[in-house]
């Protein structure tokens, strides 16, 4: 690093990212630092910098060896950090401890006998809450949150219609189960059930698929669909509802052909936002009928929805949020991109479901193709050709936005 990035570095002050402390600094505090922002996207600590800016120098002896010795004994998983030392006149020398995004989550210091997780927040390193240490671990693929218990519920919260339907039609195996025992040890096999604390409850995974009713237990479960004249938020919605029921709809296969039965909240999602995302044409075309028009290209928007009841984040208490304003189409999507993936990535095709039994039941119904590149191959190019505009992606640390515009 040279001198004068250094001093841009102390002149804007500390953030997300950038954390300055003396170089008497404790070992524990050092440790907590560094697993702050490892768990956050990494950053850089400056070791030899006052709070406000002031450069008082580094003074302990063989510093490097010391903050290597303090992370190898305090830091797990272990994580090397880049170090270096910027001398900025013959008294002063700044130390600079740089660390990408940690990609083992969550870290945790190890100090008297116990293991405690931070989180960046802001300029402040904090203790992470059960939630936030929840998404570390999911983060770091040591939680799958889909196949976690859901408490009160049991086999008889799923819908036996559409399951035997699943495995005999869909699945196409012959072996359906017929007793109680059967169906329990088959589900359990599938991770739609789960034991937990001696009892068989449903996993969030079996619950959203097939549950008759998943928002009774799992209250994020659902969708959220609103619609909107203008192009924000009124008082007044023309739509405001919630829909509630199993992700996959039931089918009937005949001869290689599959016709719908029951729609599951896919099929209905599609049903009641048709009326405000199409019009009549002013014109009878061919076959003296009047054509549909669609302001957004269908399959995109069905793509735009699966993919937020594929990929959400379970952790977060919300349902996922559909709304039609008069300029624009909006999915919300619970919680961030999983795991290393960006917005640039997801273009490109780059394939990391966080769900993946959800993901892999919707691959059997067809509801999401082998490929998986459902953002490159269909939003994308779809929605630019019929409305000759890109649609927009946005991440935060709370939630995926997807915005197809008229």
């Amino acid at each position: 690093m040279l001198k004068t990035e250094l001093l841009e570095i102390i002149a804007n002050g500390e953030n997300s990212g950038i954390e300055f402390k003396r170089d008497d600094i404790r070992p524990e505090q050092l440790a907590k630092e560094v697993v702050a922002m490892a768990n956050f996207q990494g950053g850089k600590l400056l070791l030899g910098v006052e709070d406000d800016g002031t450069i008082s120098g580094i003074q302990r002896p063989k510093l490097e060896e010391w903050v290597m010795n303090v992370l190898q004994d305090k830091v797990h998983p272990l994580l090397l950090p880049f170090y270096e030392e910027i001398k900025l006149d013959d008294k002063k020398t700044v130390a600079v401890i740089s660390f990408p995004l940690g990609m083992s989550k969550p870290y945790v210091v190890r100090h008297s006998g116990k293991e405690e997780i931070y989180i960046r927040v802001g300029s402040t390193s904090r203790m992470a809450t059960r939630e936030q240490q929840m998404r570390l671990f999911e983060l770091g693929g040591m939680l799958h949150t889909e196949v976690m218990p859901v408490p009160r519920t049991d086999i008889s919260c799923l819908d036996e219609a559409r399951l035997v339907n699943y495995i005999r039609d869909i699945l196409g195996d012959p072996d359906v189960p017929q007793t109680a025992d059967q169906w329990q040890s088959r589900l359990l096999g599938l991770s739609l059930l789960t034991e937990a604390a001696g009892r068989i409850c449903c996993t969030i995974a079996g619950l959203v698929l097939f549950g008759k009713s998943p928002r009774r237990y799992l209250k994020q479960a659902g969708l959220r669909v609103m619609v909107f004249k203008g192009e924000d938020k009124e008082y007044q919605a023309a739509l405001d509802d919630i829909l509630d029921g199993p992700m996959v709809g039931r089918f009937d296969i005949e001869r290689g052909v599959k016709q719908l039965v029951d729609g599951g909240i896919i099929e209905r999602f599609m049903d009641a936002m048709a009326p405000f995302i199409s019009q009549e044409a002013d014109h009878i075309g061919e076959g003296l009928r009047r054509e549909t028009q669609w302001f957004y290209p269908l399959e995109a928007v069905r793509e735009s929805l699966i993919n937020a009841l594929a990929h959400r984040d379970w952790t977060r208490a919300v349902e996922i949020e559909v709304v039609n304003y008069a300029n624009r189409f909006e999915v919300i999507s619970p919680g961030t991109l999983p795991n290393s993936m960006t917005v640039e990535k997801m273009r490109a095709g780059q394939r990391s479901p966080r769900n993946t039994i959800i993901m892999e039941v919707l691959r059997d119904y067809g509801y999401v193709d082998y490929r998986g590149m459902g953002v490159r191959t269909k939003i994308v190019p779809l929605t630019k050709e019929l409305t000759g505009k890109e649609p927009i992606f946005e991440v935060t640390d709370d939630y995926l936005k997807t915005a197809l515009y008229r």
